[in-house]
């Protein structure tokens, strides 16, 4: 930071870069004032700056140089292909702490990283490769993952990850001690500044600053006091004191960057202040372009690692937070399910690793079924996405599973909550060069904690809720371009009860009530970057779901073993042109039984108990075979466009269709750089094929067609700072041959035809503050409206999910020493009923009307709907959600506790509603109160 303090007569400010160029006084007071401008990075420095250096210990004169006491230079040694990639700048600055056992024992060393950073410029990983031990390798991994960076980018000008070496060397300073008393004071600093880098005026320290006296100039003078070199300080800033007048050479130098040597003249009386930029060398940077390109979808959500597991109200399960995003609805109660821009939970696909997976959340959605500790990231999809993906009208979900760490130490972790209990394992596997595994299990124990007092108030329980999960990683990189995962992860959800006592209006329901879901996956993955134009990703699941479901003789089961894969080959055509092609195959074999009651018997009249029917029972098996293939463009005509043409062609064997799926979006910075103004927009055909029980005979009809979708949307992203940002979109979706299910004559099996319809509109808004090492934040809002229209000529009707306003607002802090406190409150308008009973708050509404028939044989009621479907909405909805964690250190393990509130304030929201015995009367059902979950979490 520049300064204009001084006991000189006056100030010069002068502005220097390696070219030697040297600017005007008024073109350099510019730059002060531009330096001293307001933001993220430049304030976060000033900080730093304003900070005092601690004390040497015993009072000593020996410091640490700067608060952190690190310097920071890129290795000469590595080097960047020109003309190729563009490698990432650094755009901030932290010091790590100066390990406190070193700075006794007066060690200095330097720590070479190996930095992994992604397109948004963050540091995702961070590995050791040249160690220095002693609590210098820690100290330096946690303060690169505060770091951020301009993003590398491509020949066509398009961010994407790269992996860098990046240097922190600690040394200590001794300090020069107060003068006696007595003692003249110190000398007047003559010439003081700070040396940058290039580009993005990024401190330079550790930079070695020399003055030699040129010969003849100021015969005479006195030898100057100050040391004739010095070494910057974390902020790049050095000062030589009691130079004499006269003409100086100055020469600058550090690691990695060219060496600049300028002349500089000292008049009397007068205190100069420089900024020297030195311009890195042409070997200076080694930049690895790999991983995922640039998105090829209009909106693309992340949630990422600083976030995963601190959104209040998740209970610190990542997968839940995905229910805070900009459209998507709250589920009814606390029911597991995910509702994208007004399409069905079945309409949203969720992959994990790339390979589809039946379940996101375990019973009544308390948890996910992948554990948070070995997600790398959540990328959520609410419409118009890429051709790669199909099968599906809704959104897609494709959770990132981490890699194991790479440091070659073995660590693992053990949390306990009120909810359940987990464990995680990982290390490099013995004996196994570039092999790394990790493992991690899970396990509920409601059934302990709620059996009990289900039982007691008379439940009838036979086996409460019980859900377990495991996941098994072991990946290796054969070539430094390439990569091999194998992962073995499963899922199994129980819960049993026992009906002594059936319902009224269901007297033949009694018994047990028993649910069971079950899935498994073997997966193998293999990335690989054949050239620097040529990738090739492949991944191979073979798979097993189990879902079982009974009420007393009641029973629906159903059996899949299925392949999937797909393998996807990129190539970069020319500079702005890159194409993409894959595979996507999904097959197997299914089996489904069925034992349910049958229709009416000739004469009875309608909406009797359904339990007294004629049972039927319908088994069937087979297989079945879903390839497809696409194409894509990424076209960047310039570095400010994209825009992403696809079509995608699928075949279904069990109705014998193919469909076609054209689809483009693009995006526009109408202004570049910072702060960035871009536009989008997209359109495309999505076909969902129907479900297993719509299409396979006898249960369903093999000439159904899959349901066709056109999604449209358009919208604006802005950057406010470097940290905050704000979007919003509109959408519109058109939903064609959906299918619709009425009642065959004798028989249990519907009738299926694609004879429905229906739209959907909407906005989505979000303003969003990006994580950095004290806060993370957003508010969104969702407006929007689902209607069906069942068969040509029916009226228009809302569907039982639409929420017409959603609004979330989130934000967790890091309060310093270990503690962090985070806070969520949501607004919705209520969930959507068919009621039985007129609403008594209603001016038309008869209070003492009955809305039922009464079935004499067993003296029960069965409801008449009072109005049409879904014509009544639910009360809003409104709560918030606190959340406080605390983390202790210690030399080899971390404990950390957290209380997770939800419903601070106790407010009973509606769910449903109840109604008396002959539907005369009713009231609201509420959910769940105020529920605190505490946990505590033990890691090395």
């Amino acid at each position: 930071m520049v300064t204009t303090q001084a006991p000189a007569a006056s100030i010069r400010i002068d502005d220097r870069r390696a070219r030697g160029d040297r600017r005007s006084a008024a073109a350099a007071l510019l730059s002060l004032l531009a330096a001293l401008a307001p933001s993220p990075a430049r304030a976060q420095q000033q900080g730093q700056d304003g900070q005092a250096a601690p004390q040497a210990p015993g009072g000593g004169a020996a410091v640490p140089r700067g608060p952190g006491g690190a310097i920071v230079t890129p290795p000469a040694s590595t080097a960047a292909p020109a003309g190729k990639a563009t490698p990432p700048r650094a755009l901030n600055y932290t010091p790590p702490a100066y390990p406190p056992e070193a700075e006794k024992q007066g060690r200095e060393a330097s720590v070479t990283l190996q930095l992994d950073i992604d397109r948004d410029g963050r540091v995702k990983h961070a590995v050791v490769v040249e160690s220095a031990g002693h609590g210098f390798d820690e100290s330096a991994l946690a303060a690169a993952q505060k770091l951020e960076f301009e993003p590398a980018r491509r020949a066509d000008g398009t961010p994407a990850p790269a992996r860098i070496l990046y240097r922190y060397s600690f040394t200590l300073k001794t300090a020069s001690p107060p003068p006696a008393a007595g003692e003249p004071a110190r000398p007047a600093e003559s010439l003081r500044g700070a040396v940058l880098a290039s580009g993005g005026d990024v401190p330079l320290a550790g930079a070695t600053v020399s003055v030699a006296r040129i010969a003849g100039a100021g015969a005479g003078a006195a030898t100057p006091a100050a040391p004739p070199e010095l070494t910057t300080d974390e902020g790049g800033a050095f000062a030589f004191a009691a130079l004499p007048p006269g003409r100086y050479q100055v020469s600058i130098a550090a690691p990695g960057f060219e060496p600049l040597s300028v002349e500089e003249a000292l008049a009397p009386g007068e205190q100069l202040e420089v900024k020297y930029r030195l311009v890195p060398q042409g070997d200076g940077l080694e930049v690895t372009v790999r991983g995922k390109r640039p998105p090829r979808e209009v909106t693309k959500r992340t949630i990422e690692q600083r976030e995963i597991n601190r959104i209040p109200g998740t209970n610190g399960d990542a997968l839940r937070s995905l229910q805070n995003l900009p459209g998507v609805a709250r589920p009814p109660s606390i029911a597991g399910l995910l509702i994208v821009r007004g399409s069905g939970p079945q309409d949203t696909q969720t992959f994990v690793d790339g390979t589809q997976v039946p379940l996101i959340y375990h019973f009544g959605g308390l948890s996910s079924v992948v554990p948070t500790e070995m997600l790398d990231r959540i990328d959520f999809y609410p419409g118009n996405f890429s051709a790669k993906y199909g099968r599906v009208q809704g959104g897609i979900v494709d959770v990132a599973l981490r890699s194991p760490k790479e440091d070659g130490k073995l660590h693992g972790l053990a949390q306990m909550d009120l909810i359940d209990a987990r464990v995680l394992l990982e290390g490099p596997v013995p004996f196994l060069d570039n092999t790394r595994f990790m493992v991690a299990g899970r396990r509920s124990y409601i059934g302990e904690s709620f059996g009990p007092v289900l039982e007691a108030a008379g439940a009838g329980v036979t086996q409460a809720p019980v859900y377990y999960d495991y996941q098994v990683l072991l990946e290796t990189e054969p070539t430094p371009s390439s990569r091999v995962r194998l992962t073995f992860f499963g899922s199994d959800d129980a819960l049993e009860l026992l009906l002594s006592d059936p319902a009224p209006n269901e007297p033949a329901l009694s018994g047990n009530v028993g649910l069971h879901t079950a899935f498994q996956r073997l997966q193998l993955r293999y990335d690989h970057e054949l050239t620097d134009k040529d990738r090739l990703d492949g991944v191979l699941a073979i798979a097993r779901d189990d879902a079982d479901f009974g009420i007393g003789p009641i029973y629906f089961q159903l059996d899949l073993k299925t392949i999937s894969g797909r393998l996807e080959y990129a190539r970069r055509i020319s500079k702005g042109t890159v194409f993409n092609a894959g595979l996507d195959v999904f097959a197997g074999l299914y089996a489904v039984n069925l034992r349910a009651p049958g229709p009416n018997r000739p004469g009875e009249p309608p909406n009797q108990p359904f339990s007294t029917r004629t049972l039927q029972e319908v088994s069937r098996d087979g297989e079945f075979f879903y390839p497809a293939a696409y194409a894509e463009l990424e076209l960047a005509p310039t570095p400010r466009a994209k825009i992403v043409p696809g079509l995608r062609v699928d075949y279904q064997d069990l109705n014998q269709q193919v469909t076609v799926s054209p689809r483009v979006n693009g995006r526009f910075d109408v202004v570049p750089g910072f702060p960035r103004t871009t536009v989008k927009g997209g359109l495309g055909v999505f076909h969902q094929p129907p479900q297993f029980q719509e299409v396979i005979p006898p249960l369903g009809n093999p000439g159904l067609k899959s349901t066709r979708a056109l999604h449209y949307a358009a919208g604006v992203e802005q950057e406010l700072t470097r940290h905050v940002e704000a979007s919003a979109e509109g959408f519109y979706k058109q939903l064609d041959e959906l299918v619709v299910g009425v009642n065959r004559p004798g028989s249990i099996q519907l009738d299926y035809q694609n004879v429905g319809s229906g739209r959907v509109i909407g906005g989505e808004f979000l303003l969003k503050y990006k994580p950095d090492d004290r806060f993370f934040g957003w508010a969104a809002y969702t407006l929007s409206r689902s209607t069906r229209v069942p068969e040509p000529g029916e009226p228009e009707r809302l569907v039982s999910f639409d929420q017409t306003h959603i609004l979330t607002v989130l934000g967790s802090y890091r309060l310093g020493d270990g503690w962090e406190f985070g806070a969520r409150f949501r607004l919705v308008s209520g969930n959507l009923v068919t009621p039985n009973v007129c609403n008594v708050n209603e001016q038309s509404c008869d209070p003492y009307r009955t809305n039922a028939l009464f079935y004499a044989p067993t003296g029960t009621y069965t409801p008449i709907p009072f109005s049409g479907p879904n014509s009544e909405r639910l009360p809003a909805f409104h709560q918030l959600d606190l959340r406080l964690d605390k983390t202790w250190k210690f030399k080899t393990w971390r404990l950390s506790a957290y209380l997770d509130v939800q419903n601070v304030y106790n407010n009973a929201n509606s769910e449903a509603i109840q109604y008396n015995y002959n539907y005369t009367a009713r009231q609201y059902v509420t959910g769940l109160p105020i529920l605190p979950s505490f946990g505590m979490r033990g890691e090395f």
